[in-house]
């Protein structure tokens, strides 16, 4: 029998070849991809520091990041056995925040991710575009000149029964008044203040009493009035989500503060510029 061959008595060729063939793991963030002195580098500490590099280097093609990857974090490895076990004050209080940050990110993470389910996005829809939407939106036109002594004649012109859009254009020195003074549809603070609270008071159909602003003097016609129309939910279901996410964070922090009992201790001749002086860590 030739050396090296081994003999199946109990099993044709056929049958040899169809055993089967112990499944290979699939490679997961415990896998690992090198060992430095018998420090272990694993396929997650790559796909992490992948994640971190700028992107014009995550374009480049997966090969050539990954050996590049595997090489700097095994050139890391060998300088961190090299520096030795006890770490620097700034490399400590570094990892501590880092620590801090990213365990904090990821209980935002959680928090988020339960406050906005379909059915609180319609219940805040329906909160906030339900009956009595928006207010009322406006339809009116103006009539502007420079003084009040000629909006006040003009005013009694219209009460004789002249018509506004022909007064406007005839007399109007504003950007509409070729328009007959129309200003189409606005909504609340679309216009000055001024203007604005004079539209409120009318009813459709009604002209306004001289009103000035900083333009000018101003004659104010209401054509109609509306109800704003609510947004469809699809429109603005993303804002919303948005927005309850942010709210269930913000409250989960204060009632995370209000009930955690944190100190200040107030430490005499402390100035803020302190923050500064990156030698205190470095000792």
């Amino acid at each position: 029998m030739p050396k090296g061959f081994t003999f199946l008595p109990a099993l044709g060729l056929a049958a040899a070849l169809a055993l089967p063939v112990p499944a290979m793991a699939e490679p997961d963030a415990d896998t690992v991809v090198a060992r430095v002195n018998g420090a272990e580098i694993t396929l997650g500490h790559m796909i992490l520091a992948h994640a971190t590099l700028p992107q014009q280097y995550r374009q480049l093609p997966p090969d050539v990041l990954y050996n590049a990857i595997l090489d700097q974090l095994i050139q890391q490895s060998a300088l961190e056995q090299a520096h030795g076990d006890e770490a620097p004050k700034h490399v400590t209080l570094s990892l501590e925040n880092e620590r801090r940050s990213l365990l904090a990110a990821e209980e935002i993470e959680a928090i988020m991710s339960d406050a906005a389910s379909q059915e609180d996005i319609q219940a805040a829809y329906d909160a906030e575009y339900g009956d009595g939407f928006g207010g009322d939106e406006f339809n009116a036109s103006h009539i502007l000149v420079e003084t009040q002594e000629e909006a006040s004649a003009i005013k009694t012109e219209l009460d004789g029964g002249a018509d506004f859009a022909e007064t406007a254009k005839a007399k109007s020195t504003g950007p509409s008044g070729p328009s007959g003074g129309e200003l189409g549809w606005f909504g609340p603070g679309a216009m000055v203040p001024e203007f604005e609270a004079a539209v409120v008071a009318l009813e459709p159909g009604q002209v306004s009493d001289p009103v000035q602003t900083q333009f000018g003097w101003h004659l104010v016609k209401l054509n109609d009035k509306r109800q704003a129309e609510a947004p469809a939910l699809e429109s603005v279901q993303d804002e919303i989500a948005q927005t309850l996410r942010q709210q269930a964070v913000q409250q989960k922090v204060e009632e995370l503060t209000a009930a955690a009992e944190i100190e200040r201790p107030e430490i005499e001749d402390l100035d803020p510029a302190i923050l500064q002086n990156l030698d205190i860590v470095r000792n």
